[in-house]
């Protein structure tokens, strides 16, 4: 009886502490999103003040479109944003989150949608640092096609 209710607790604690580290790790990876969907949100919102507070300024921009690279740093990537009539949006799937310490990378699939259409898609690669507890982008690269997957 002694020996069924000690494995029976045993088996509890460990099933506990098993899935402790995937909520954790589920908590960070938020975490590390929360600047990602902030970015994207700024961007819809045409707010170059919303975006600039998600990055580094002095951070990257790659963009490969057509075969070239279209390059920018974060603070004009955010000052470029002016509004305009047509409503944008990004949206990722299934983001790829890997995190060591204060660096993160974000690895995704993404629709870009203009006035609710698909204009474009392709894999977005977004770094991000930890700053006194704060994540913040510190570098994007994107592809680019205009052949798109229904999703």
């Amino acid at each position: 009886m002694i020996a069924r209710s000690l494995v029976t607790v045993a088996t509890t604690v460990l099933g506990l502490a098993a899935a402790m580290p995937s909520s954790a790790a589920d908590t960070d990876e938020r975490a590390v999103l929360a600047p990602v969907q902030a970015f994207f949100d700024g961007m819809a919102k045409y707010d170059s003040a919303a975006i600039r507070a998600t990055v580094q300024p002095e951070g990257s921009v790659a963009l490969l479109r057509k075969g070239k690279v279209v390059r920018m740093t974060l603070g004009e990537f955010a000052d470029h944003m002016k509004p305009a009539k047509d409503r944008i949006e990004e949206r990722i799937y299934d983001p790829l989150v890997r995190i060591d310490g204060d660096i993160a990378i974000v690895w995704a699939p993404y629709d870009f949608l203009v006035n609710g259409q698909v204009k474009h898609c392709g894999t977005d690669a977004v770094n991000l640092v930890r700053i006194d507890g704060r994540w913040l982008i510190t570098g994007i690269a994107d592809n680019s096609r205009d052949t798109c997957p229904a999703r």
